[in-house]
């Protein structure tokens, strides 16, 4: 199926955006990798700041469903399974040869006043993988699913971040860990894990649906 001159242009802005920064790059630079003209982008996109969060948006649904497919391969069915292969998919992510960071937290930093779209997009698809950890832990039985995807989450965004920062490849087995020491206060060895997906909503659960909910709560935290 032919690539629209949309997606062209959205493939090219995030190529250059993730490498030289959201700030650095011009229009006129990505009109030149597609081979079109302001006019016929401006059909496209409002501005650059529309772009941008074109792109982002088109990052946030491919990784969402790119993370929640290698989740499900690696943990298998059971909500259990996959929260153990969550941090092992998240290795996979930063150590492949093209990582430079999460485009989402990049974002974030160039971008750092709450209402600015970038910013507001990238927030969006931080919350969102929060709230698949939540998912997970609620059905896997976890004792505060709310705090235990918080946790787990700034773990994810700290590894992100030192990965890149450092390139120091024993990062991992630093936020290993920090994931074990999450795991172990919030699930009880005579408990553990459960899958039966028996549990009533917690109030827990209900104050977190509040929160996310509520416009601008919170401050940007993976991709």
């Amino acid at each position: 199926m032919p690539v629209s001159t949309r997606q062209k242009l959205i493939d090219a802005a995030r190529q250059r955006f993730y490498r030289d920064g959201f700030r650095n790059v011009g229009i006129d630079a990505v009109l030149s990798d597609v081979g079109i003209s302001k006019t016929a982008f401006y059909k496209h996109f409002q501005s650059k700041d529309d772009l941008m969060v074109g792109v982002l948006e088109d990052v946030d649904r491919f990784l969402q469903g790119a993370f929640r497919t290698m989740v499900r391969d690696v943990g298998g069915r059971t909500a259990r399974g996959q929260i153990e292969a969550l941090l092992g998919v998240v290795q996979r992510v930063i150590g492949d040869e093209d990582f430079h960071g999460c485009i989402f937290v990049n974002a974030a930093m160039e971008f750092p006043l709450p209402h600015d779209p970038a910013h507001a997009a990238a927030l969006q698809h931080k919350r969102a993988i929060e709230e698949f950890v939540f998912e997970l832990a609620e059905r896997a039985g976890v004792i505060d699913p709310d705090a235990f995807a918080e946790e787990f989450c700034l773990v994810i965004e700290g590894l992100y971040v030192t990965r890149s920062v450092t390139g120091n490849p024993d990062t991992i087995a630093i936020a290993r860990r920090l994931v074990d020491c999450i795991i172990e206060r919030h699930v009880p060895a005579e408990r553990g894990l459960t899958d039966g997906g028996t549990n009533k909503p917690s109030a827990t659960g209900t104050a977190r649906q509040k929160k996310t909910r509520s416009p601008g709560s919170g401050t940007t935290k993976s991709h």
